[in-house]
């Protein structure tokens, strides 16, 4: 098993910033997605960003590209969200997510095949 602990979540203003951090725990094996999917009011859930553990391969949402960055520390356990320019728009609860090890996935920015999930942090952003 795996457990997943997000962090960071907050209010704040149009074009401020936050820090997202998910820490994953337990039956921890290299080789897996982890990624960061947000769910807004009303809306279904989409993927933000994600990353191949152990590699420079990175995911991105058209939707953030340019002001979202994925990272990974191994050392922590730890995969952060650095936020920028934060819209109204991206006000939404935040959830980070792993695979089970060696799955592949053709799209990770789809919750499919992501098999552990955290409890999620909310972002607040205000006009």
């Amino acid at each position: 098993q795996v457990q997943l602990m997000e962090s960071g979540g907050d209010s704040v203003q149009a074009g401020g910033s936050l820090r997202l951090s998910c820490t994953y725990s337990g039956d921890v094996l290299p080789s897996a997605y982890m990624a960061w999917f947000r769910q807004a009011p009303g809306k279904e859930r989409e993927g933000v960003a994600g990353i191949y553990s152990g590699t420079t391969r990175r995911y991105y949402a058209d939707s953030i590209k340019g002001r979202f960055t994925i990272s990974q520390d191994s050392a922590k356990n730890t995969v952060d969200l650095q936020m920028n320019s934060l819209q109204p728009e991206d006000t939404a609860m935040y959830y980070c997510a792993r695979t089970a090890p060696f799955t592949l996935l053709r799209d990770p920015l789809t919750e499919s095949g992501y098999h552990y999930w955290g409890q999620g942090t909310l972002v607040t952003v205000s006009s």
